[in-house]
């Protein structure tokens, strides 16, 4: 249990208000040493506002933001041990690579020698693979070469805790996978605790042992990636993480942990439950996209219908499929399947899925508005 391991972040009874606006519910937070966990959620879901409690930007409305065991109220961002990547890096344009790694030695009193920030400095650039370009002025590096900087600049003072701000959000795609790698084995090789904020549900889900999914000011899920796109724990979590479809229907029968139900169309599905679905209650239910597939084998009964769009995405293509009276599904095929290349814009289909893959909700799942209070905590 957390309260048996070493903690670096936790959060007790924290809410921030903004005047009448409540940008974080009132929250208990418990991150283990170590932890890469990332705070998901739309714009506006309080993720950054957390962040920046953490570093002390921001001062909790209530409760206590406690760092190492240590309560943080009133310590200011620069005595905390924490340090901060921002989204748009904060370089200074007139400092050279060094000048921007060793800004942040400079300011410990008592004041380092000249050799021991050499040193480190030194160390930081190698440790993000910039070995020799400490002379180089920041307009002469590249978008990623810039945030490296800026993660070496964070890492020379050797925090307990590094805040991530989006910080890969100005880079291209290519670039911005090379750097999710780089990061989760800088992490894994410092052994700190990494604190990533984003919406961006591919960089949470490929790079965080841990994913927080927040909502209106309040998390909604916390749990492995992989526990969080095959097991949200309602319909926002369902349909914000990952793609998805969701087919309207009739629960017939429901038992512990399943349900079965009539869709639409009349054909009749076994589902796992998430949140109780009562007999003759309106259930919405969830299919991804890569669990349906193309084709129904023999003796199985799929859905019929015509496909209308075609998305080429290299190893995979998307197809979205008109089923009659169920509205319109995206389904995704392997590209080198025999079938797919042969499919386009007008072609009848027959769709089949896995029987595990549906995933039933209450139709208006408003877990999330009941809410009151958020209490969750990181199991290393």
């Amino acid at each position: 249990m957390a309260g048996q391991q070493t903690l670096d972040i936790e959060f007790r009874g924290v809410s921030k208000r903004y005047g009448d606006v409540t940008a974080v519910h009132p929250t208990d937070f418990a991150v283990p040493k170590g932890a890469f966990i990332a705070l998901l959620g739309p714009s506006g879901c309080g993720k950054t506002t957390c962040l920046r409690m953490i570093g002390g930007f921001e001062q909790p409305s209530t409760g206590q933001v406690l760092i190492g065991g240590t309560d943080m109220a009133e310590v200011p961002p620069h005595r905390r041990p924490v340090n901060m990547v921002f989204q748009h890096y904060a370089l200074f344009p007139h400092f050279d690579v060094s000048a921007n790694v060793a800004y942040g030695l400079r300011q410990i009193r008592p004041r380092l020698t000249s050799s021991e920030i050499g040193r480190r400095t030194a160390d930081a650039l190698a440790m993000v693979q910039l070995a020799g370009f400490g002379a180089r002025k920041v307009h002469e590096l590249s978008g990623g070469q810039q945030q490296r900087v800026a993660l070496a600049r964070a890492l020379v003072n050797r925090p307990s805790v590094l805040l991530l701000d989006e910080p890969l959000a100005a880079l291209d795609k290519k670039l911005r996978t090379d750097m999710q790698i780089e990061l989760q084995n800088l992490q894994r090789e410092l052994g700190i605790t990494f604190v990533l904020v984003t919406h961006d549900q591919e960089e949470a889900l490929s790079m965080s042992d841990v994913v927080c999914v927040m909502n209106g000011g309040r998390i909604v899920q916390l749990g492995a990636p992989d526990e969080i796109y095959d097991r949200p724990a309602d319909r926002f979590v369902a349909a914000f993480v990952g793609k998805t479809n969701f087919l309207d229907g009739t629960v017939l029968e429901s038992t512990d942990g399943a349900a079965r139900i009539r869709l639409a169309n009349g054909m009749e599905i076994s589902a796992r439950q998430s949140g109780a679905v009562a007999a003759g209650a309106a259930a919405a239910v969830s299919l991804r996209p890569e669990a349906l597939r193309l084709g129904a084998p023999a003796g199985e009964t799929g859905l019929s219908g015509i496909i209308r769009n075609r998305i080429f995405l290299g190893s995979t293509a998307e197809y979205a499929i008109e089923v009659p009276l169920l509205g319109t599904l995206l389904a995704t095929a392997d590209h080198n399947a025999a079938q797919s290349d042969l499919l386009k814009p007008g072609d009848r289909v027959t769709i089949s899925f896995n029987p595990g893959a549906p995933l039933a909700f209450p139709a208006s799942d408003n877990k999330t508005s009941q809410r009151e209070t958020s209490h969750v905590e990181v199991v290393s």
